[in-house]
């Protein structure tokens, strides 16, 4: 524990030095940074969460130069560089497409903050140009996109930050620590929630994209269809194509909480996935209600999201279930008692809330990628569960709800969590269990090692995409 507190006291320190330069290939990748050198940084996707980006991150810092400002929609240009020039009095380079800006030597991060099915391209891309990046969650639409985000990371010797932010957050490094202690107990289930307001998108017809949107290049990898005002700027997140639906997008935060519990080496055997999307008709495409159990061995991890909710009623949490008692809510609860103990976590660290872009620029001077709160491959790892989770929505069936099922098994806490799902829905959209379906996913397992179904083609093959070219994610990186 005293040489996991000194790093974390580390990461939350300023990290002064020389920068290393990278080599590949013979080639000299980068700028050598100084402790006080300026930094330069494209933030790519500036509509929403790439305006966090900015007003949270780099715009605050010292010695960082919001050099570039990247986005297919040239309507968002004029407030965007009035924002950095006012905040900083440096005046960013707009531009459209991100592979202008990595010709420029001069410039050192990227920081990506695109639709999901952007993310693991425009990352490798700038890891092949020298460049540094933070990345949104998921750092991927798909397994197989991760995996080469993840080797272009160490073949070309980069910091690559994930957009997990809890990992910087100071009560979640020790709640996670006192959970793998075994300070409450065996952990026998990590929870998820991430149950948020989502209302219908309604149905729009196509129409010509507006004409400062270059909508090519917004659809990038993924394949062309018609521009409607219901998929861009947001609503893309329920449509397969670009999104990974509720639990690849808020999900991907409490399932990398309730995996950052487990033991570093677990890894998911088996996935199962179910639920549907109930309450309304719309064009979206993913579930509003989806429940999905991990067996990771000795230990599960259950995740649920829940649309059909109002502010009153959304839950975005993690709860720790162990042979004694359950971790929720900053308090322990042990078994047969019905009082609840606060947590013994100790006062809040050193790390001011949200230090995650911070950590990032740190490490960039430093070059040490093992100081990172959520190096790549742990976002990797994390998105992943959310990928074999909709691939085994997607390879499901329409089932009754009505028809006593028998998928979990012997195992009584899914049927608690899948009895309550169904209770919910009855609440929330006044749905009718006796003529309704639901959506059973296929039980699938999983070889973490290769990264591949056992024993199932049609799964393997939901691993990756056919990439739309020229936007192709390459088998070598």
């Amino acid at each position: 524990m005293a040489e996991r507190n000194r790093r974390d006291f580390l990461k939350c320190s300023a990290i002064g030095g020389v920068a290393a330069m990278a080599f590949a290939g013979g080639r000299v990748w980068g700028r050598a940074l100084g402790a006080n050198d300026r930094i330069r940084v494209a933030v790519v996707g500036i509509n929403s969460q790439g305006l966090k980006h900015l007003e949270d991150g780099y715009m605050a810092m010292k010695d960082v130069e919001v050099a570039y400002l990247v986005d297919p929609d040239r309507r968002l240009f004029d407030s965007r560089r009035k924002l950095v020039k006012d905040r900083t009095g440096f005046t960013p380079r707009c531009i459209t497409d991100l592979r202008e800006a990595l010709d420029d030597k001069s410039l050192d991060v990227v920081s990506i903050a695109t639709p999901n099915h952007w993310h693991s391209l425009q990352a490798i891309w700038c890891c092949q140009a020298g460049k540094d990046v933070y990345v949104e969650k998921p750092c991927s639409h798909n397994v197989f996109e991760g995996r080469k985000l993840v080797e272009a990371a160490r073949k070309y010797d980069r910091i690559v930050q994930h957009g997990t932010q809890n990992r910087a957050d100071r009560d979640w490094q020790k709640l996670s620590a006192a959970v793998r202690s075994g300070k409450y107990g065996k952990l026998l289930i990590s929870y998820g929630y991430a149950s948020k307001p989502r209302a219908s998108i309604g149905f729009r017809d196509p129409e010509t994209s507006p004409a400062e949107l270059d909508y090519d290049l917004w659809t990038g990898p993924a394949p062309m269809q018609p521009y409607r005002t219901n998929l861009v700027p947001y609503n893309w997140h329920w449509v397969w194509n670009f999104g990974n639906g509720e639990i690849g997008n808020q999900g991907v935060h409490q399932l990398d909480v309730a995996r950052w519990v487990l033991p570093d080496d677990a890894a998911p055997k088996q996935v199962l996935s179910l639920g549907g999307r109930f309450g309304y008709k719309d064009q979206g495409q993913t579930p509003n209600t989806q429940l999905t159990i991990f067996d990771f061995g000795d230990v599960k991890l259950f995740f649920e999201d829940r649309g059909l909710v109002d502010k009153k009623t959304m839950k975005v949490a993690n709860e720790f279930y162990t042979d004694q008692g359950v971790l929720r809510d900053g308090k322990f609860f042990p078994k047969g008692k019905g009082e609840g103990v606060p947590l013994d976590l100790g006062q809040r660290g050193f790390c001011p809330r949200p230090p995650h872009f911070q950590n990032f620029i740190q490490c960039v001077r430093s070059r040490k990628r093992e100081d990172l709160f959520a190096e790549i491959v742990e976002g990797h790892r994390s998105a992943l569960l959310a990928h074999l989770g909709n691939i085994s929505y997607r390879l499901g069936q329409d089932v009754p709800f009505s028809k006593e099922t028998r998928a979990f098994g012997d195992d009584r806490a899914a049927y608690e969590a899948f009895e309550s799902m169904k209770q919910h829905l009855v609440d929330a959209a006044k749905l009718d269990l006796a003529s309704a379906t639901y959506r059973l996913g296929r039980r699938l397992t999983f070889d973490a090692q290769s990264e591949r179904f056992v024993g199932d083609d049609e799964a393997s093959r939901m691993l990756t995409r056919e990439y739309r070219k020229p936007f192709v994610v390459p088998n070598v990186v």
